[in-house]
């Protein structure tokens, strides 16, 4: 791996976020759902600042990337760290830059108090599980399921309830 820093994302940036953001989605061949717009990034990462990116750089450009953004923890009483996703470069990958994001978040996450640092991994995806696993020693969490509602089925549930 050559040097290999980071850099948090800014205004301006939403091309190259966006860039990585496809990159990921046909990597998890999901390429079809991806509505994301640099307006959409520009408004819930730098105005609302909902979430935060991270850049892994070498020579000069970004060859990875981690958003993550704030959970918390009752049982902890405190702040955890959740990674949406990271993604390496194809062309960059098996170099180490993964790895370093990991550390690097693993670091902001210490140096903010936070209680864990957490992420998903498709079922499907036995590299990232091996890399998470073997090489970071990361637990899964077996006995959980993740649930998600989105599209109609989060107006749906926002609705309120029809009383006869």
């Amino acid at each position: 791996m050559s040097t290999c820093t980071f850099r948090p994302a800014a205004p301006g940036d939403e091309e190259l976020i966006l860039t990585f953001i496809r990159a990921l989605a046909d990597y998890e061949k999901m390429s079809g759902q991806v509505v994301a717009t640099p307006e959409l990034l520009r408004e819930w990462l730098f105005e609302k600042q909902k979430a935060e990116i991270i850049f892994a750089m070498a020579e000069g450009r970004a060859v990875g990337m981690a958003l993550f953004f704030h959970n918390f923890s009752t049982f902890l009483g405190r702040a955890g760290i959740y990674l949406e996703d990271l993604f390496v470069l194809p062309q960059e990958r098996g170099k180490g830059y993964g790895k370093a994001l990991l550390k690097e978040l693993a670091r902001i996450a210490v140096e903010r108090g936070c209680g864990r640092l957490e992420w998903s991994c498709l079922d499907w995806n036995q590299p990232s599980i091996d890399f998470y696993t073997k090489k970071m020693h990361a637990v899964p969490m077996d006995e959980w399921t993740v649930y998600r509602l989105t599209g109609e089925t989060l107006q749906e549930a926002a609705r309120p309830e029809q009383t006869e």
